[in-house]
Protein backbone atom coordinates (compact mmCIF):
# COMPACT_ATOMS: atom_id res chain seq x y z
CA UNK A 1 0.00 0.00 0.00
CA UNK A 2 1.36 3.39 -0.99
CA UNK A 3 1.62 6.08 1.67
CA UNK A 4 1.24 9.65 0.49
CA UNK A 5 2.18 12.95 2.10
CA UNK A 6 0.02 15.95 1.31
CA UNK A 7 1.37 19.41 2.15
CA UNK A 8 -1.26 22.11 1.86
CA UNK A 9 -0.95 25.88 1.93
CA UNK A 10 -2.47 26.37 5.37
CA UNK A 11 -0.84 27.46 8.59
CA UNK A 12 2.03 25.13 9.44
CA UNK A 13 5.12 25.64 11.59
CA UNK A 14 8.17 24.54 9.53
CA UNK A 15 10.02 23.45 12.68
CA UNK A 16 7.16 21.15 13.66
CA UNK A 17 6.84 19.82 10.11
CA UNK A 18 10.54 19.00 9.87
CA UNK A 19 10.58 17.28 13.24
CA UNK A 20 7.39 15.37 12.43
CA UNK A 21 8.74 14.08 9.13
CA UNK A 22 12.08 13.05 10.63
CA UNK A 23 10.27 11.09 13.35
CA UNK A 24 7.97 9.55 10.73
CA UNK A 25 10.92 8.37 8.67
CA UNK A 26 12.89 7.08 11.64
CA UNK A 27 16.65 6.40 11.63
CA UNK A 28 16.64 3.54 9.11
CA UNK A 29 16.25 3.15 5.36
CA UNK A 30 13.18 5.40 5.13
CA UNK A 31 15.16 8.40 6.30
CA UNK A 32 17.80 7.80 3.64
CA UNK A 33 15.33 7.13 0.84
CA UNK A 34 14.37 10.75 0.22
CA UNK A 35 11.01 12.42 0.90
CA UNK A 36 11.17 10.88 4.37
CA UNK A 37 10.12 7.49 3.04
CA UNK A 38 6.78 8.56 1.54
CA UNK A 39 5.85 6.91 -1.73
CA UNK A 40 4.19 10.07 -3.06
CA UNK A 41 4.37 13.73 -2.08
CA UNK A 42 1.51 15.91 -3.26
CA UNK A 43 1.86 19.65 -2.68
CA UNK A 44 -1.07 22.03 -2.83
CA UNK A 45 -0.53 25.64 -3.85
CA UNK A 46 1.19 27.60 -1.03
CA UNK A 47 2.54 24.34 0.36
CA UNK A 48 5.30 24.68 -2.24
CA UNK A 49 7.12 27.15 -0.02
CA UNK A 50 7.12 24.71 2.87
CA UNK A 51 8.17 21.91 0.52
CA UNK A 52 11.17 24.00 -0.44
CA UNK A 53 12.12 24.54 3.21
CA UNK A 54 11.88 20.79 3.87
CA UNK A 55 13.76 19.84 0.69
CA UNK A 56 10.82 17.76 -0.51
CA UNK A 57 10.61 16.65 -4.12
CA UNK A 58 6.92 16.68 -5.10
CA UNK A 59 5.43 13.84 -7.07
CA UNK A 60 2.59 16.17 -8.01
CA UNK A 61 1.66 19.81 -7.49
CA UNK A 62 -1.93 21.01 -7.62
CA UNK A 63 -3.83 24.27 -7.20
CA UNK A 64 -4.29 27.72 -8.65
CA UNK A 65 -0.96 29.01 -7.27
CA UNK A 66 -2.36 32.37 -6.25
CA UNK A 67 -0.46 32.30 -2.96
CA UNK A 68 3.02 31.11 -4.04
CA UNK A 69 6.05 33.36 -4.41
CA UNK A 70 6.92 33.59 -8.13
CA UNK A 71 10.54 32.53 -7.57
CA UNK A 72 9.46 29.38 -5.71
CA UNK A 73 6.91 28.53 -8.38
CA UNK A 74 9.52 29.01 -11.11
CA UNK A 75 12.00 26.76 -9.30
CA UNK A 76 9.57 23.87 -9.26
CA UNK A 77 8.28 24.63 -12.75
CA UNK A 78 11.76 24.03 -14.08
CA UNK A 79 12.14 20.71 -12.22
CA UNK A 80 11.56 17.50 -14.13
CA UNK A 81 9.27 14.58 -13.31
CA UNK A 82 6.66 16.60 -11.41
CA UNK A 83 3.01 16.18 -12.37
CA UNK A 84 1.22 19.54 -12.59
CA UNK A 85 -2.51 20.05 -12.16
CA UNK A 86 -3.17 23.75 -12.67
CA UNK A 87 -6.57 25.31 -12.00
CA UNK A 88 -8.12 28.76 -12.17
CA UNK A 89 -8.76 30.48 -8.81
CA UNK A 90 -12.51 30.37 -9.57
CA UNK A 91 -13.00 26.63 -9.08
CA UNK A 92 -15.40 24.36 -7.21
CA UNK A 93 -12.77 22.34 -5.33
CA UNK A 94 -10.36 23.53 -2.67
CA UNK A 95 -6.65 22.92 -3.23
CA UNK A 96 -6.66 20.27 -0.50
CA UNK A 97 -9.54 18.48 -2.19
CA UNK A 98 -7.60 18.47 -5.46
CA UNK A 99 -4.53 17.12 -3.68
CA UNK A 100 -6.51 14.28 -2.11
CA UNK A 101 -7.99 13.39 -5.49
CA UNK A 102 -4.52 13.33 -7.03
CA UNK A 103 -3.20 11.11 -4.23
CA UNK A 104 -6.00 8.63 -4.84
CA UNK A 105 -5.28 8.60 -8.58
CA UNK A 106 -1.65 7.80 -7.75
CA UNK A 107 -2.82 4.78 -5.77
CA UNK A 108 -2.22 5.98 -2.22
CA UNK A 109 -4.05 3.91 0.36
CA UNK A 110 -2.80 5.95 3.29
CA UNK A 111 -2.52 9.75 3.56
CA UNK A 112 -0.69 12.01 5.98
CA UNK A 113 -1.94 15.58 5.58
CA UNK A 114 -0.02 18.59 6.89
CA UNK A 115 -1.08 22.23 6.83
CA UNK A 116 -4.82 21.54 6.84
CA UNK A 117 -5.57 23.01 10.30
CA UNK A 118 -4.81 26.04 12.40
CA UNK A 119 -5.61 28.78 9.91
CA UNK A 120 -8.96 29.85 8.52
CA UNK A 121 -11.80 28.02 10.23
CA UNK A 122 -13.76 27.52 7.00
CA UNK A 123 -10.82 25.72 5.40
CA UNK A 124 -10.17 23.69 8.54
CA UNK A 125 -13.76 22.44 8.77
CA UNK A 126 -13.79 21.72 5.04
CA UNK A 127 -10.58 19.71 5.37
CA UNK A 128 -12.02 17.63 8.21
CA UNK A 129 -15.06 16.89 6.07
CA UNK A 130 -12.80 15.89 3.19
CA UNK A 131 -11.72 12.94 5.32
CA UNK A 132 -15.16 11.50 4.55
CA UNK A 133 -14.21 11.14 0.88
CA UNK A 134 -11.13 9.21 2.00
CA UNK A 135 -13.21 7.00 4.25
CA UNK A 136 -15.64 6.27 1.41
CA UNK A 137 -12.73 5.30 -0.84
CA UNK A 138 -11.15 3.02 1.76
CA UNK A 139 -8.17 5.36 2.23
CA UNK A 140 -6.69 5.70 5.72
CA UNK A 141 -6.20 9.47 6.12
CA UNK A 142 -5.42 11.84 8.97
CA UNK A 143 -4.69 15.54 9.47
CA UNK A 144 -1.68 16.39 11.63
CA UNK A 145 -0.51 19.53 13.36
CA UNK A 146 1.66 20.27 16.39
CA UNK A 147 -1.16 19.46 18.82
CA UNK A 148 -3.61 17.19 17.04
CA UNK A 149 -4.15 14.16 14.87
CA UNK A 150 -7.62 14.16 13.30
CA UNK A 151 -9.22 11.15 11.62
CA UNK A 152 -12.62 9.53 11.15
CA UNK A 153 -13.74 6.20 12.49
CA UNK A 154 -16.60 3.76 12.12
CA UNK A 155 -17.35 0.49 13.86
CA UNK A 156 -14.16 -0.18 15.85
CA UNK A 157 -10.67 1.09 16.59
CA UNK A 158 -8.01 -0.11 19.00
CA UNK A 159 -5.69 2.44 20.61
CA UNK A 160 -2.36 1.62 22.23
CA UNK A 161 -1.33 3.94 25.02
CA UNK A 162 2.26 4.16 23.77
CA UNK A 163 1.13 4.94 20.22
CA UNK A 164 -1.42 7.72 20.57
CA UNK A 165 -0.63 11.24 19.42
CA UNK A 166 -1.38 12.97 22.72
CA UNK A 167 -2.82 12.51 26.18
CA UNK A 168 -6.41 13.29 25.25
CA UNK A 169 -8.81 11.59 22.84
CA UNK A 170 -12.12 13.10 21.82
CA UNK A 171 -14.89 11.63 19.71
CA UNK A 172 -17.26 14.09 18.03
CA UNK A 173 -20.20 13.07 15.84
CA UNK A 174 -19.71 13.55 12.11
CA UNK A 175 -23.09 12.11 11.21
CA UNK A 176 -26.29 13.48 12.72
CA UNK A 177 -26.46 10.56 15.15
CA UNK A 178 -23.91 7.99 16.32
CA UNK A 179 -25.43 4.95 17.97
CA UNK A 180 -24.19 2.37 20.41
CA UNK A 181 -20.88 3.86 21.51
CA UNK A 182 -18.89 1.50 23.74
CA UNK A 183 -15.60 2.56 25.31
CA UNK A 184 -13.30 0.18 27.20
CA UNK A 185 -9.86 0.93 28.59
CA UNK A 186 -10.67 4.64 28.83
CA UNK A 187 -10.86 6.84 31.94
CA UNK A 188 -14.51 7.48 31.13
CA UNK A 189 -16.04 4.23 29.79
CA UNK A 190 -19.34 4.02 27.97
CA UNK A 191 -21.71 1.19 27.22
CA UNK A 192 -24.16 1.56 24.36
CA UNK A 193 -24.62 5.34 24.44
CA UNK A 194 -25.96 7.42 21.54
CA UNK A 195 -24.84 10.97 20.78
CA UNK A 196 -26.11 13.47 18.23
CA UNK A 197 -24.85 16.67 16.65
CA UNK A 198 -25.84 19.46 19.01
CA UNK A 199 -26.91 17.09 21.78
CA UNK A 200 -24.56 15.33 24.23
CA UNK A 201 -21.75 16.07 21.78
CA UNK A 202 -19.50 16.90 24.72
CA UNK A 203 -19.97 13.47 26.29
CA UNK A 204 -16.94 12.04 24.49
CA UNK A 205 -14.59 15.03 24.68
CA UNK A 206 -11.24 14.90 26.54
CA UNK A 207 -11.14 11.24 27.41
CA UNK A 208 -7.90 9.45 28.33
CA UNK A 209 -6.52 5.93 27.98
CA UNK A 210 -5.90 4.26 31.34
CA UNK A 211 -4.92 0.77 30.18
CA UNK A 212 -2.28 -0.47 27.75
CA UNK A 213 -4.95 -0.69 25.07
CA UNK A 214 -8.35 0.93 24.72
CA UNK A 215 -11.14 0.12 22.29
CA UNK A 216 -14.04 2.09 20.88
CA UNK A 217 -16.91 0.32 19.14
CA UNK A 218 -19.98 1.91 17.58
CA UNK A 219 -23.05 0.35 16.02
CA UNK A 220 -23.80 3.04 13.47
CA UNK A 221 -22.52 6.44 12.35
CA UNK A 222 -19.21 8.21 11.90
CA UNK A 223 -17.09 9.89 14.57
CA UNK A 224 -14.38 12.51 14.27
CA UNK A 225 -11.48 11.23 16.36
CA UNK A 226 -9.13 13.91 17.70
CA UNK A 227 -6.00 12.87 19.58
CA UNK A 228 -4.59 15.97 21.29
CA UNK A 229 -1.70 17.15 23.40
CA UNK A 230 -1.42 20.38 25.44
Amino acid sequence: MKTGLIVTGGKLDPAFAGDFLRKWAGPGENAAAGNFGFDCVIVADGGLELAEMLALTPTAVVGDFDSVKPEVLEKYRSASRILWDVHKPEKDETDTELAIGTAMKLGCGRLVILGATGGRLDHELSNIHLLKSCLDAGVDAALYDAQNRVSLLTRERVFHRDGIYGKYISFIPMTEKVRGIRLTGFKYPLSGRDISIGREAGLCVSNEIVEDTAVIRIDDGILICIESKD
